[in-house]
């Protein structure tokens, strides 16, 4: 069946949305190390007017206050503001009347000089404390980052907010909410399913449920810890040699007709895990042809890999433009012939 609006609206709930500045990645290339500090070695009054802030902000989601929202927000946010808002507007009722937990506040303090990136450490080395931050292309300043978790009516939440601070008060400078859990379980359940895969020899099966793992486990992916550093060291024993990518594309036959893979993921569902399976197609405008092609990819990858069927509830492929458009279709695990 289409599922194209289905999955739009799925893809709001995962949406990361960040100022223009906050280019984030995973991989720490080695530079100067930034200054940061957390916890109880932070200063009082910082410490509770960082808090306080984050509080505010939260407030103001809660009640889907957008104008307020982007009032609080730095200018260069302000200009970008689109993503955010609708987050915050898609997420008013869930936020509604919960009370938020700060779970962590960290102070950063950049220095003077700009550099390409900027990687700030915290707590103690080799402790659970121990916290890492790494940030391309972030202008000098003093930020806070503080991480509350909301228990809501849909499931716990991580809101993570990234504030800068500028004349005495501290401006919102990137925004990220997410759910802690995926399909009514948390990270450690799928760190030990993906043991679980990898002692069955099912690499793929691993592989997806490792990354799921490390991603309900982080609030943010920019942020590292002992405990998601080591998630990342155990599921490079797993990683399958031929996984997709745009440059070594996987090739599928099916019905006749040969298929581009360019890219596979897990995609959290609102009560399901599906995999994601993206292909090259000259164009989508035609509908009906691209659902069929979507059909023939689903049943192809499944062939290839029937260890699928035991991890994901259906498969998403879609058919991809050169220029990005798409279109999707989602087919049952159990439907998939």
């Amino acid at each position: 069946m289409d599922s194209s609006v289905t999955l739009k609206l799925r893809g709001k709930c995962q949406f990361l949305a960040w100022a223009m500045l906050l280019l984030l990645g995973l991989i720490r290339p080695q530079v100067a190390a930034q200054t940061c500090t957390s916890g109880s070695e932070m200063d009082e009054s910082a410490h509770s007017s960082l808090e306080r802030s984050a509080r505010q902000f939260f407030d103001y989601a809660s009640k889907g206050d957008v104008f307020n929202l982007k009032q609080s927000a730095i200018a260069s946010l302000v200009s970008n503001f689109g993503g955010i808002e609708g987050v915050v507007i898609d997420q008013r009722s869930i936020y509604a009347g919960a009370q938020p937990t700060v779970r962590a506040a960290y102070l950063l303090e950049t220095g003077a000089a700009p550099v390409a990136r900027s990687e700030f450490m915290c707590g103690v080395w080799a402790t659970p404390s121990w916290t890492t931050f790494g940030i391309n292309n972030l202008p000098p300043g003093r930020y806070g980052i503080v991480i509350q978790d909301v228990a809501t009516s849909k499931g716990k939440y991580a809101l993570t907010m990234v504030l800068k601070q500028e004349g005495g008060a501290w401006k919102l400078a990137g925004y990220y909410s997410k759910q802690e859990e995926v399909a009514g379980h948390d990270g450690q359940w799928f760190l030990t399913k993906a043991r679980e895969y990898k002692a069955k020899g099912e690499t793929h099966n691993a592989w997806f449920y490792y990354l799921t793992a490390w991603d309900v486990e982080a609030p943010v992916d920019f942020m590292g810890t002992r405990a998601l550093d080591k998630i990342s060291d155990e599921m490079q024993s797993v990683r399958p040699a031929d996984l997709p990518t745009a440059d070594h594309p996987l090739t599928l036959a099916s019905g006749g007709k040969s298929y581009q893979v360019i890219y596979m993921s897990a995609l959290p569902a609102a009560s399901d895990l599906d995999l994601l399976v993206k292909f090259r197609a000259a164009d989508v405008s035609d509908t009906q042809r691209a659902f069929d092609d979507n059909m023939a990819v689903i049943r192809a990858i499944v062939a290839r890999y029937p260890e699928l069927r035991a991890a994901f509830a259906g498969v998403v492929a879609r058919a991809t433009e050169p220029s990005g458009r798409d279109y999707g279709t989602l087919l049952a695990m159990k439907d998939v012939k």
